[in-house]
Order: structure tokens, then C-alpha cells, then sequence
């Protein structure tokens, strides 16, 4: 199944189940495809992650049953997944802008988050940098957290700037990110900020180390400013490299985005030649 078809019935699993309760690892089984992986290509391909779909759906559909039914607002709470009037309420009028009973007794406006539909686009006519690489596990050194898939896309790059900021002691340089999802099968992983591990130097206090597996690794080349470059490169990967490999597939729950050093380009990671990869660990179908 291509990663587009995988998304449609990702969806439609979702829609006709919205009112269930929903994991990643139910929907992911639905579509045959990892937990890890699937995650990554619906953020990648939709825009907004599994979960934000959800909660804004469930949103939007309880808003219109609060203006066209008499049902009351606990009843269509718990039926949405919330499991106080208190916390339905924050949601909603985060969402809505609007608290529910405003909807309900002054007629206030509610917003709507349309189901998805999937479409065929032509796509592709474009050069792809790869290559295939097989590489030794090797082991890195640097500063662990854990992130759950959800708000990783705000929260990673406040890590990023916690171990730099100015005028701190840079005990990493970070030519890698690093996510790790060894079960592939969270609805969290582990991300590292990592230089490649020095064994003649000492681990600072708070900092790890980890072997990263031997692998098949595809590698794709990002160049030009930093994040767009390598955004664009990795919706590609799900979008079009993925879903047209006829030799190839994902092996394993690992993610690996290598930095060249700013210093050597004049407008650093901004500079319209800067290099980057992507690694992503592959088997032979």
C-alpha cells in the first residue's frame, strides 16, 4: 500500500470511529504500516500531526451538535473523549473561541475543521539527491529528552536552544537529531541533540551516550537554508521516494537529520548551500 493510500484509510478508520477511543497503534495496524512511521508521514504529508486530526474533529463535530441538538453539553463532552464538563470547555474554547455555552444560549459562531479528503495530485519531475549506504553501529554522545509525537514540532526546537543558548557552555556541538522509537509502537519517542562519541573524553553530567544499530541507511541530500531545506526533503520522502521504492522499505524505529558545521558558510545554517541529511534505516522488500 503507497503512503497516500495509507493516509486515506488512516482517515476514513478515523472518521468512522471518532467517538471510540483512538491510538496511534490502532490506526497504524488498520494500515499495516509502524506507529513510528505512520506518525511521521501523516505530519509530513497533512501538515498537523494524528492527534491534533483527531481533537480538532472531535471539536468540530461537537460544536455543530451543540447548535442542532438539545443534548446536553456533559452528554456530548463524554461523548468526545472528555471526561468533565471542565476540561471539554477549555478545549472547546481554545478551538472555538468561544465557550459551549455561549453556543448555546447566545448563538455564538463556531468554527469548523473539515475532514480530510485525499486527491490525486501530479507529482514528482524533480531530482532527488540519495544514495544507499550500509553502515556499522557507531555511537554517539549528547543530551536525551523525551517528546511525545504531538507537540515534538514546538518542543524540539526549544531543546535545541536550552543546550545553546548564548554565553553557555556548548558541551555539543549537534551535528545530529536524532529519534529514536526502538518498539515503534509509542506515542512518544526519544530525541538526542549528538556529536559523534569521543571514548578518550569524558561524558559530562547530564549528557548519555548510545549505539546507534548497524543498518541500511537511504540518505538524502538537503541543501539550501535551514528548516525549509530539509523539511522539503523529508515530505518527499513520504510523499513520493516511499511510495514509489519498489526496493526498499523501513526497517527500523530510527530518524537521523545530520548538520554540517554553520561555520564553514557565510550565512550559516541560512547560507542557500548549506548541507544536511536525512537517514532513514530501509530493508529489502
Amino acid at each position: 500500500m503507497g503512503w497516500v493510500d495509507c493516509i486515506g484509510e488512516a482517515i476514513c478508520y478515523i472518521e468512522n470511529n471518532i467517538t471510540d477511543e483512538l491510538t496511534i497503534e490502532k490506526i497504524a495496524k488498520q494500515v499495516l504500516v509502524s506507529p513510528f512511521y505512520f506518525q511521521k508521514g501523516f505530519a509530513m504529508l497533512c501538515g498537523f500531526t494524528v492527534g491534533e486530526y483527531i481533537r480538532e474533529r472531535r471539536l468540530t463535530l461537537a460544536g455543530s451538535e451543540l447548535v442542532s441538538t438539545d443534548e446536553k453539553i456533559i452528554d456530548i463532552a463524554l461523548k468526545y473523549g472528555y471526561d468533565s464538563p471542565d476540561s471539554f470547555t477549555k478545549a472547546f474554547t481554545r478551538f472555538h473561541g468561544v465557550t459551549p455555552t455561549a453556543v448555546r444560549k447566545d448563538g455564538a459562531m463556531i468554527k469548523s475543521f473539515a475532514q480530510l479528503k485525499i486527491k490525486f495530485t501530479l507529482e514528482g519531475g524533480y531530482v532527488m539527491d540519495y544514495k544507499i549506504v550500509e553502515k556499522d553501529s557507531f555511537t554517539v554522545m549528547g543530551a536525551s529528552r523525551t517528546f511525545k509525537y504531538d507537540d515534538a514540532k514546538a518542543e524540539i526546537p526549544k531543546f535545541w536552544l536550552e543546550l545553546h543558548q548564548p554565553g553557555k557552555e556548548r558541551v555539543v556541538c549537534g551535528m545530529y537529531g536524532i529519534s529514536i522509537d526502538e518498539s515503534m509502537g509509542s506515542d512518544e519517542f526519544e530525541y538526542l541533540v549528538a556529536d559523534n562519541y569521543n571514548p578518550a573524553a569524558e561524558i559530562p553530567e547530564g549528557f548519555v551516550t548510545k549505539v546507534i544499530p548497524a543498518y541500511t541507511w537511504a540518505v538524502f541530500a538537503c541543501k539550501g537554508g535551514m528548516p525549509q531545506s530539509l523539511q522539503d526533503v523529508s515530505k518527499r520522502i513520504f510523499s513520493e521516494w516511499l511510495p514509489n521504492s519498489k526496493d526498499y522499505e523501513i526497517a527500523a524505529g530510527y530518524n537521523i537529520e545530520m548538520y554540517s558545521d554553520p561555520a564553514e558558510y557565510p550565512k550559516g545554517i541560512q547560507d542557500e548551500k548549506y548541507y544536511s541529511e536525512i537517514w532513514i534505516p530501509v530493508k529489502k522488500k
